[in-house]
């Protein structure tokens, strides 16, 4: 509709703040993970699937989200969707039994998931091309804040309060969200509803899965986030428990990460006036396998000076900033018509490939760096694998 939204710095912030309602909520809760297993008498396994249990109702969460907002509208979902992870943060900040606070934890996901996806959504309605990429990686720069502010903030408030805190703290993020919304954002997607609900999505589905272009964002884009997550969710029992830095510190050196994604949104934008998304893929798939490599070593090795491997997991995350936004703007570009339902599955997948990827290193997690250093450095690998071998996906896209 207003391509003149593309420009609007208030506009443009609402957008990052809704992608990175997601990062900021999982990352805040990494420094309460070990008080609140000790405070509540269960493992260190079970209590790090707060991370897999939003992830997956991120999963069950996008795709209604997006096909409803293509039929109806952005706004309307928006609402809903910030609602919901409100009150679920409420249920899981009042509560003292670890079963309660993961199912709550579960919805919450699937409230912030309307967020993430009609974020990216918008992003396609108001601009397209190198211009949507370079929004997608300015969204990146400012919920880069996440992972640089929830864990410092996070540490701070469980060791001034209690583990409950860093949950109180997603609720306000979530109600000032949407304020937000309120007075920065307006519908940007004309609704469409000529046919049925089941009849929309078939269709989207089938131009989805007939785009080579869509399918080879969506591989690059799940091959990264199961690196992303198996670091996440296994950050805090890595610098924590394995390495013995105080929780305090945590935050201080998990905010490393968001300092990289920074330093490669920053390049990613600059870089990108002058190349296309696809090439910056390309840069961003190279240092992912340099990443990858040095990490699949350690793996090897059993052991490793600990900022080594978190210097190799600070790369990976680098070269994430490359290959996220262009992954998915390239792969948005060319159905604008079911952007909703087509970020819904880029969207989706990630999830489910987040949460799978989270709730299995924790299973895993044996006290050692082997789950860290070999779920990152595979997917790190698999990324530049998908890149070399483009070709094959695209065809004369390529």
């Amino acid at each position: 509709m207003n391509k003149g939204l593309a420009t609007s710095k208030r506009f443009i912030l609402v957008l990052g703040l809704l992608t990175g309602m997601v990062a900021f909520a999982i990352d805040i809760s990494l420094p309460a993970i070990p008080s609140m297993v000790r405070d509540l008498g269960t493992s260190m396994s079970h209590g790090q699937q707060v991370v897999g249990f939003f992830m997956a109702g991120l999963a069950v969460g996008q795709l209604p989200a997006g096909l409803i907002s293509d039929r109806i509208g952005r706004m309307p979902v928006l609402y809903v969707g910030m609602v919901v992870a409100t009150l679920a943060g409420v249920a899981m900040s009042m509560s003292n039994n670890i079963t309660v606070i993961l199912f709550a934890r579960f919805i919450q996901g699937i409230g912030a998931s309307a967020g993430m996806v009609l974020a990216r959504a918008i992003v396609r309605d108001i601009s397209s091309g190198q211009q949507a990429a370079r929004l997608m990686s300015l969204m990146v720069m400012i919920f880069t804040a996440a992972p640089m502010i929830a864990p410092l903030l996070g540490a701070y408030l469980v060791v001034a309060f209690d583990w409950h805190a860093p949950f109180v703290a997603v609720t306000v993020a979530a109600v000032l969200i949407l304020f937000g919304i309120k007075t920065s954002l307006q519908e940007t997607h004309r609704p469409s509803n000529k046919s049925s609900m089941r009849q929309q999505l078939g269709m989207s589905l089938k131009a989805f899965k007939s785009t080579p272009q869509c399918l080879f964002g969506l591989m690059v884009a799940l091959a990264t986030i199961a690196g992303i997550m198996t670091l996440v969710s296994g950050s805090a029992s890595l610098v924590v428990e394995l390495y013995r830095f105080p929780v305090q510190s945590f935050g201080y050196i998990f905010a490393l990460t968001g300092v990289s994604i920074l330093i490669g949104s920053t390049i990613n934008r600059r870089l990108l006036k002058r190349h296309s998304p696809l090439q910056m893929i390309g840069f961003g798939a190279a240092l992912a396998g340099i990443a990858g490599t040095q990490l699949l070593i350690m793996a090897w090795m059993g052991a490793a000076n600990f900022w080594w491997l978190w210097g190799n997991a600070c790369l990976f995350m680098c070269a994430t900033a490359f290959l996220l936004p262009n992954a998915t703007a390239f792969a948005l570009e060319p159905v604008p018509e079911i952007a909703g339902v087509a970020a819904s599955l880029i969207g989706t997948a990630q999830s489910l490939v987040g949460a799978t990827s989270a709730i299995v290193s924790s299973l895993l997690y044996t006290g050692t760096i082997l789950t860290v250093t070999l779920g990152v450095g595979l997917s790190s690998i698999a990324a530049a694998l998908v890149f070399l071998y483009k070709k094959q996906v695209l065809g004369d896209v390529a």
